[in-house]
Parts: structure tokens; C-alpha cells; sequence
């Protein structure tokens, strides 16, 4: 990739495209850029829904998707070098051929490459040898847990478990406390669990997933770790990074 004359983004320049609603992504990534990487979000527009249940999640979810195109062109006056996604459910829809979909979408309209939740956590996952059998949890509901569970699995992944957390409000997930996941992660492990995943971008666990990599001895992997982590490598950025999991420190 070509040198940038960017004074602050000279090595690499990241457009970030994120729902209105998500106030997680944007310092997440900020905290893990390395020197001369630079981020520049632009939002999805998209109100803060309400009542969200197992039968409105994914129209919902599909609403934002339908808005992204608009944030990308919104983001790439500022030349950005690749595209990021800060929204993961959209990309787990379809499995592989729609998480393929939904890239190519925003290559095409962007010009440049782009990284997404969905295939960043399985190039995370598959980072860490003899990791076959995971367990994961989200903000979301049934519906797009079963999404997530089909791309893991064609990915070539078993899915022992999942616990959705049924966030009914959009930015109720970045609500969730720390101790609320701290139940859900124990419920989540076992002797026959690989490594944990945690997917939806608005959820807080990029720091917390780290101590129970600790605590566990295992891989756990947050959605944003694993997405700006992929966006770099695909970027040639090979930075080792310490206090945000092995992931980036290792791999």
C-alpha cells in the first residue's frame, strides 16, 4: 500500500462505517490504533429503536444495512485506504455467500477493500491453532443468533453454545454491564468449548474479553478486536499491540 502524505494517517487511513446509535465502536478502535493509523467514522442513519424483538431484529437490522452505502460515500471524500464495518449482524446474514454479498457492496462503492465482522472473527478464531469448537454471545436475539451460529459453522467452526441478551433498544447494548457478561461468559465455558466470541459491535468487551482470556486460558474474542485487528493485517499494518487479548499481542 502506498505511503499516505497524511501527516497524522501516513502509514494507513480507515473509514469506519457504524449506526448512529453505536457509541462503542468508534473509541474501541480509537484506543487500539497503532502510530500513523488514523480513523475516520461516518454514521448509518438510523433512529434508536425501540421494542426490538425476535421477529422485528432482523428487519431492523436490515434497515441499517440498507443505509450503509449512504455512509460510505459520506466517509470517502477523505480518500480513505480501506473500509471498515462497525456493524457485525448485517454481515453474519446468508452465511458465507452473503457476508461475501455485502462486502463486494461496499468494495464497489467505496473502490477500496473492505473488512467486516462476520469473516474477521472467523480469521480471528482461525489465528489461534486447534480452536474447532466455540461458543459466543450477542445483544441479539434467537433469529440472528441462528445467523451467526450458520456463518461460524460453514466457516468450519462448531457452535456448542450461544446466549443472546436480547437487547431491546439500540443503545441499551452499550448498556450492558460488565458483570452481566461475566455471568454470561462463565455460562458460556466449559471443557468443550475452544475459545468464546462475543459479536455486536455496540456491546463493551474489548477490555473485558482480555482479563477472561486471563482468567479462562483460552481465546476470547471480541467482535471489534477482531475486526480492526483484520483490517490492519489485510492493510499490512503488523503491529503487536499489548492490553486489548492475545489476538493482537501474538498474531
Amino acid at each position: 500500500m502506498a505511503v499516505n502524505r497524511d501527516v497524522l494517517g501516513h502509514r494507513l487511513k480507515l473509514g469506519v462505517i457504524g449506526p448512529a446509535t453505536n457509541t462503542i465502536v468508534q473509541p474501541d478502535f480509537d484506543d487500539m490504533r497503532p502510530p500513523g493509523v488514523t480513523n475516520h467514522y461516518s454514521r448509518i442513519a438510523v433512529e434508536d429503536a425501540e421494542g426490538v424483538n425476535d421477529d422485528s431484529f432482523v428487519a431492523a437490522t436490515n434497515l441499517i444495512g440498507d443505509n450503509t452505502l449512504d455512509a460510505v460515500r459520506g466517509v470517502m471524500p477523505c480518500r480513505p485506504n480501506h473500509m471498515v464495518m462497525g456493524m457485525s449482524a448485517v454481515t453474519f446474514y446468508g452465511g458465507l455467500a452473503g457476508a461475501a454479498k455485502f462486502t463486494k457492496a461496499i468494495e464497489d462503492a467505496s473502490g477500496v477493500g473492505a473488512t467486516v465482522g462476520s469473516t474477521a472473527l472467523a480469521k480471528a478464531l482461525s489465528a489461534f491453532p486447534n480452536v474447532k469448537r466455540v461458543a459466543f454471545l450477542s445483544p441479539y436475539f434467537p433469529v440472528a443468533n441462528a445467523a451467526v451460529a450458520q456463518f461460524l459453522t460453514e466457516s468450519g467452526f462448531e457452535v456448542v453454545r450461544d446466549i443472546p441478551l436480547k437487547c431491546t433498544r439500540w443503545t441499551a447494548i452499550a448498556e450492558v454491564p460488565e458483570s452481566r457478561l461475566i455471568e454470561v461468559i462463565k455460562a458460556l465455558d466449559g471443557p468443550d468449548v475452544d475459545a468464546i466470541a462475543q459479536v455486536g459491535t455496540n456491546l463493551s468487551m474489548v477490555r473485558l474479553a482480555t482479563a477472561a482470556e486471563a482468567w479462562l486460558g483460552k481465546p476470547v474474542i471480541a467482535i471489534n478486536t477482531a475486526t480492526y485487528w483484520a483490517a490492519l493485517r489485510a492493510c499490512g499494518i503488523e503491529d503487536r499491540l499489548e492490553g486489548f487479548g492475545r489476538l493482537l499481542s501474538e498474531y
